[in-house]
């Protein structure tokens, strides 16, 4: 019997592949759940050799077309340091803040889901309704401000500052960010806080809520809030996008670790 468990490596090279493969399968996880927006959306991944540097999807490309050779290594001025495409400038002025706020936080992911967007326009927290929504309870945060689109870092100077510890952020009017040690957990918080903000609203429309108690919520939270739990639940679903779209990898491949 086997049960997987996050990997560890022996170079920085193989870190920084595994990251961009990881990268590259949330993004068309993203493409294939329907996050996208037009050009909004982004996901990035610390470097695991220049911690002031992080991978992100380029500006303008489809989450669905992306493979690993398209992704772009930002420095923290924002210039394009590897890779051949421009950054998205919300991109940068929003994760680079939360980058340089959390050296704990290995990936950020926000995108204009469409359940994130709708709850995000009522100006109100995640409730402990379901067990799924538990890892969230009283760990994530509402950004209640919104001033336009994101474009300088002192704004996401103000995000990040908001967001503090906590694994996610409502941005009013907005949507969604969620982080993670890796990126697998990155990527399915933000996944499972959509879902969630889809119940919520179902829930909402259909009668009167009826949490969970605090102190089961905490106890949940405890159970399921970590980001080993985070990785081992998105385990599937990176296996079913790497299998059935294996032209992510790009040119060389999936590395074998």
């Amino acid at each position: 019997m086997s049960f997987a468990l996050p990997p560890t490596f022996e170079t920085v090279e193989q870190e920084r592949r595994h990251r961009k493969e990881r990268l590259t399968a949330a993004l068309r996880l993203f493409g294939r759940f329907g996050f996208e927006e037009g050009v909004a959306g982004h996901i990035t991944a610390r470097d695991p050799e220049f911690a002031d540097h992080f991978w992100v999807n380029p500006f303008g490309m489809s989450f669905k077309h992306i493979t690993v050779d398209d992704l772009i290594l930002v420095d923290h001025e924002g210039r394009v340091v590897e890779g051949r495409f421009h950054v998205n400038q919300a991109a940068f002025a929003i994760h680079s803040q939360i980058h340089a706020a959390r050296p704990d936080v290995v990936a950020a992911a926000h995108s204009h889901s469409t359940h994130g967007r709708a709850l995000s326009a009522l100006g109100i927290r995640l409730e402990p309704i379901t067990q799924d929504v538990c890892p969230f309870y009283e760990d994530h945060e509402l950004f209640d401000d919104y001033a336009g689109v994101v474009l300088d870092t002192e704004e996401g100077r103000r995000i990040a500052k908001t967001l503090g510890t906590h694994k996610a952020l409502i941005l009013r009017n907005h949507g969604l960010l969620t982080v993670g040690r890796s990126v697998d957990a990155a990527a399915w918080w933000f996944i499972t806080m959509e879902r969630s903000c889809q119940v919520q609203l179902l829930a909402q429309a259909a009668g009167e809520l009826r949490p969970i108690s605090p102190e089961n919520a905490r106890l949940t939270r405890e159970q399921l809030g970590n980001d080993t739990v985070a990785w081992i639940n998105y385990k599937p679903l990176y296996d079913v996008i790497s299998r059935s779209e294996p032209d992510l990898f790009g040119v060389d491949g999936p590395m074998t670790v």
